[in-house]
Formats: structure tokens, sequence, C-alpha cells
């Protein structure tokens, strides 16, 4: 804990600093909360995505199986083109918001290959797709935790720091003030019975003189 100054001027900025603080967290916990939760539905709905994909897949190559063709399918045969996404906001962070994709088709010889091809690729474009829109969430998720992690690191430091030192600063400050107070208002009553007793003692001697 830093040293500070026992001073009514220091006393009220602790006191400022304690409402600030208290003003504050709030707002800190609320935003906390808000990070969790979202970053909960998030992570659920990349999982969502995530099982949908692997569904898809299933059901692709059973599929494809029952063409018994499977060789037929090259993975070169759809590229991604351009990933399109847009911009959101959650609790004060820029999230990226996945808006689809552009897909490219590879050249086949429609003479050659299967008439299910075209099929196939509308699939794989989605599974593709479906792994894009995964990927988005996921960077979704890494900023909301970055910052979820900034605002438990400034909440404790509110709670477990700041709150409880300028708290404790106050009353050694106001105990400090407290004891001067007392000790100049002794002061004065020792110096005020001086005063009396010097004036007493004058007052004798004089009589004292009279009587002579």
């Amino acid at each position: 804990m830093a040293k500070i100054k026992l001073t009514k001027n220091e006393q009220k900025a602790q006191k400022d600093a304690l409402k600030m603080y208290q003003r504050y967290l709030p707002t800190l916990t609320l935003k906390k909360q808000q990070l969790q939760s979202e970053i909960r539905i998030i992570d659920a709905k990349a999982k969502a995505v995530r099982e949908q994909r692997k569904q898809l897949e299933k059901e692709f190559q059973v599929w494809i199986a029952v063409f018994g063709e499977e060789d037929a399918f090259k993975p070169g045969m759809v590229t991604v083109r351009n990933i399109k996404k847009g911009i959101g906001n959650i609790a004060g962070v820029t999230i990226p918001v996945y808006e689809g994709a552009e897909f490219g088709r590879g050249d086949y010889d429609l003479y050659s290959t299967p008439l299910w091809i075209d099929l196939a690729a509308d699939r794989m474009e989605k599974a593709l797709s479906l792994d894009l829109e995964a990927s988005v969430l996921d960077e979704q998720v890494r900023l909301l935790s970055k910052e979820l992690r900034t605002t438990t690191q400034r909440v404790n430091l509110f709670e477990k720091v700041k709150i409880p030192e300028a708290k404790t600063n106050i009353k050694k400050i106001s105990v400090y003030l407290g004891d001067q107070q007392v000790s100049a208002v002794v002061r004065s009553k020792i110096s005020k019975k001086k005063i009396e007793q010097r004036n007493a003692a004058a007052e004798a001697l004089k009589a004292e003189k009279k009587g002579a």
C-alpha cells in the first residue's frame, strides 16, 4: 500500500476515489456476467454448427457410397473464393459476424463425371460454409474471452484491492485527524489553565504588595 498524507485534502481524495470505485463496480460486474452469458451461447452455437457439419458429412459419405463411385468427387472441385463477414458488437467488444461465402467450382468433364457431381458440390459448399461459420464463432469466443479476462481483473482489482484500500486509508486518516483534534483540545485546556494560574499568581502578588 502506498504511503498517504494524513490530511483533510487526502481524506477527501480517498472518499472521492471510493465513490468512483463503488459507482463503476456494478457496471463492470454486469459486463462480466453479460460476457460470460454470451460466451456460453456462442460456444453452444459453435458446437451445434460442428454437429450439423458432422452429420452432413456422414450423410454425404453414405450418399456417395450408394452410387458406388466414391473416388469421383475430388476435394479440389470446390474452393472458397471469398468469405463474407460483417461486424457486430457485444458488451462493447467488436466481433466478426459470418454472412456467407463465395465458392468456386473446379473444371471437370461433364461426360466423364457422374451426373450427381453437381449435387455433391452443393453439399460440399454447405459443409465448407458450416466450417467457416464455426471458425468465425470461435473467433467471437476468443475476443469475448479476452475482454472477459480484462473485465474480471478490473472487478477483482476494485473488489479486493482498491475499495478495501480506500476504506482503510479513510479510516486511518480519520483516526489521525481525530487524535490531532483531541490533542489540540487538550493543549488548549492546558494552555488555558496555565494562563489562569499565571493570572491568579499575578493577582495574588498584587494583593500581597497592597497588604505590605
